[in-house]
């Protein structure tokens, strides 16, 4: 009870220790809520139609995409620029497909299972047609090929094939998600298209807006005859038009204007000499060796050497254009590319006229060792040298079908290296005439190959390249580095920059309207660190120095303009140009028509200075260019349709490029057209589903769509 009483005593207290603990708790889970909500927010690539996508969600769309095209042509990796090509595609159709799946459920459409199964059976879907399972006698899509997979992936329990199928299986589920993505946008769009309809009251008029042709007399007054300080305008005419053009200058996305110094660090004098001798001692190595690949490799050539016969089209095109010149058994002198910026040799080893294409037939021999797998080869080289026809029997005994394959150049030859057995097999097949039959050894056991079938003979080389990069010691990158870092250090403002540049040998670039869609700043690789600094930095900023390229360029921005979403204002340079171009536009016409008061004929346009020309096959339906403006004049084309033959113009056309003055000399159909309602209306029908295709630009802008994928990549 004293306990209890001390309590109370000092109660206020208490409830003041505590409500700051409370306080404190609350605070601390407050920071920790927002902390959550900014990690999150750091993870999020974007957010459409309100749903936002993460980083990881997003990344996992690219690997799968990554993976179908590595598997499609047969590639190991992409390179940067096919990444940034897929993260685009990979975006696009992410978007794309939420905004009509959105506006797809508010209309109750579907695709079913039923609808897919039925596009399968069909199997003329060009998705489908790029699958594994195509019948290859019908050239359709076999929907049995793929049950029998679809067993096979379940029953599958041996490792050794189990990465194969998941590839094969990640591939499907790919092709079916996609089939369903295009379907339901393709009922959507068959939809909208046909809320745009024909009738045979529309197909005759513009039948006869497009088969209609005038003959004119015309007289032009361009606007260039008039100088534009002759032309007074005021800040009123400015505003005035820019209201009326305001629609024109709405911006969905917001974008940055920018100014930059960027510097190629390029090889020194000194650089380039002994790069020179360098590759004088290889190419003497060259010239002798017996084997190329170990000079190759040791050069440090971006050109693989492979030892096999290939195309022409397998080597640069430096290479290809030298090739055809170069004997057989020479070695070049030294070559330097400026537009690569290498220096290249060639030894042209071979050339002979080989098949592109080849049918064989393959038994691989196997053994407990090596001499085993001999001895059996031996065995069964002297079987089938005998008697051809066992074949397929010798194949099936050693768990082989023996059927036949092709192999195309284009298979192997872009290969970053071939091994010694990989190499023998190769030119066992090259080399081999129809028929012969061939004993390979290799590491691991023998393979017994017959060509069946040679064709497309084409000329194949083989070639050992010296290809080296003219490439900057560490020394000139960092005198390169230490004057720009210098450069950057001393001049802190945009207009700093700009003043001394020339001093130190630079010059600053403009670049308006950058946009984080963009995957380089300047035209540079590895900028995205820089594009990240110039959309979170003020107008007037300068950059740190960064290092970029391909580890070669030195780069610094300044921020001179930020572009928000939304109009953009007439203080705006550029929009100020557009809307003064259409003032001077507007008040020359004022002075030419007022000149022309009481023209009424081309002859007296012409002595109010108008060129006079004679223009054939004027019609509604199509804008006519006029040659003594330089334009298309769809205004021209609208008078001309409303007059009749023989008549001079009723007033004056206020066209793009000037003003026109005419006479409708002759009028009539083409000749040798007829109308058909129904081929009319079906190409109207057409035509509006062209027109129904523009729908995702419209529901793009009403999404408000977040895209932050320049923050990750």
């Amino acid at each position: 009870m004293a306990v209890l009483g001390k309590i109370r005593r000092r109660g206020i207290l208490l409830v003041c220790i505590i409500g700051a603990g409370l306080f404190a708790f609350i605070a601390e889970e407050a920071f920790r809520s927002c902390e959550a909500s900014k990690n999150n927010a750091r993870q999020q690539i974007g957010e459409v139609l309100g749903d936002k996508i993460t980083y990881e969600e997003f990344q996992k769309m690219v690997d799968e995409f990554s993976d179908v095209i590595k598997m499609t042509q047969g590639k190991d990796n992409l390179t940067e620029d096919e990444l940034n090509q897929v993260r685009d595609q990979v975006w696009n159709t992410y978007v794309q497909t939420k905004l009509i799946e959105d506006d797809a459920k508010k209309l109750g459409l579907t695709v079913t299972d039923d609808e897919i199964r039925n596009i399968l059976n069909q199997g003329t879907n060009q998705l489908l047609l790029q699958s594994p399972f195509v019948n290859q006698q019908t050239g359709r899509f076999d929907a049995n090929a793929l049950k029998q997979f679809m067993n096979e992936y379940k029953k599958n329990t041996n490792p050794q094939y189990q990465e194969q199928y998941q590839k094969i299986y990640n591939y499907w589920q790919f092709i079916e998600k996609t089939l369903r993505q295009q379907t339901l946008a393709q009922k959507y769009q068959v939809l909208l298209g046909h809320t745009f309809f024909s009738n045979p009251v529309e197909a005759k008029q513009t039948f006869d807006e497009e088969t209609k042709e005038s003959s004119i007399d015309l007289a032009a007054f361009p606007y260039s005859s008039i100088e534009d300080k002759d032309v007074q305008v005021s800040d009123a005419d400015l505003k005035a038009k820019y209201n009326e053009l305001k629609p024109r200058f709405k911006q969905y996305d917001e974008t940055r204007d920018i100014k930059y110094v960027a510097v190629r660090v390029k090889a020194s004098a000194t650089d380039k000499a002994t790069l020179m001798k360098q590759t004088k001692d290889y190419a003497a190595q060259l010239a002798t060796a017996e084997d190329p690949s170990e000079v190759i490799r040791k050069s440090g050539s971006n050109v693989a050497y492979l030892g096999v016969p290939v195309n022409k089209s397998a080597f640069p095109s430096d290479i290809q254009a030298l090739i055809d010149s170069t004997s057989v058994g020479t070695t070049t002198a030294i070559k330097e590319n400026a537009q690569d910026n290498t220096l290249n040799v060639l030894r042209l080893i071979s050339k002979a006229e080989l098949p592109d294409s080849i049918e064989f037939q393959a038994i691989q021999v196997g053994g407990e060792t090596p001499e085993d797998a001999h001895k059996r080869a031996d065995s069964i080289y002297n079987a089938l040298s005998a008697d051809a026809t066992q074949w397929e029997a010798i194949a099936k005994k050693y768990g082989q079908t023996g059927e036949k394959n092709w192999l195309t150049t284009q298979q192997y030859q872009y290969s970053p290296s071939l091994d010694a057995d990989t190499k023998a097999y190769l030119n066992a097949l090259n080399y081999s005439a129809v028929g012969a039959l061939k004993n390979i050894q290799t590491t691991a056991g023998n393979i017994i190959v017959k060509v069946t079938n040679r064709k497309a003979m084409t000329t194949k080389y083989v070639a050992a390249v010296i290809k080296t990069d003219i490439a900057f010691s560490k020394d000139t990158y960092s005198q390169a580095y230490n004057k720009f870092s210098q450069y950057v250090s001393e001049n802190q403002t945009i207009e700093a920059l700009e003043k001394n540049a020339k001093k130190y040998g630079y010059t600053v670039e403009t670049a308006s309207d950058t946009r984080t869609t963009q995957h380089f700043v300047a035209n540079l690789r590895s900028t995205r660190d820089a594009l990240k600094w110039i959309f979170d930095s003020k107008e007037g900023a300068v950059s740190p120095l960064y290092e970029c390229g391909e580890n070669d360029a030195l780069l610094v921005v300044g921020l001179t303009k930020i572009h928000e979403k939304g109009y953009r204002s007439l203080d705006d340079e550029q929009i100020k140009e557009i809307v003064k171009a259409e003032v001077l536009k507007d008040k020359k016409a004022e002075k030419i028509i007022a000149k022309l008061a009481g023209v009424k004929s081309i002859k007296d346009a012409q002595t109010k200075g108008g060129k006079f020309a004679p223009v054939d096959q004027v019609s509604f339906a199509a804008p006519v260019f006029v040659q003594l403006t330089g334009s298309s004049e769809p205004a021209l084309c609208g008078a001309v349709a409303a007059t009749k033959v023989g008549q001079f113009s009723a007033k004056p056309v206020k066209g793009n490029a000037g003003v026109y003055l005419f006479k409708v000399k002759s009028s009539g159909a083409r000749t040798g057209v007829k109308f058909d309602a129904k081929s009319q209306e079906l190409k109207l029908a057409q035509r509006n589903m062209q027109m129904a295709g523009n729908f995702m630009q419209e529901l793009y802008i009403k999404a408000d769509i977040v895209d932050n994928r320049y923050l990750f990549y």
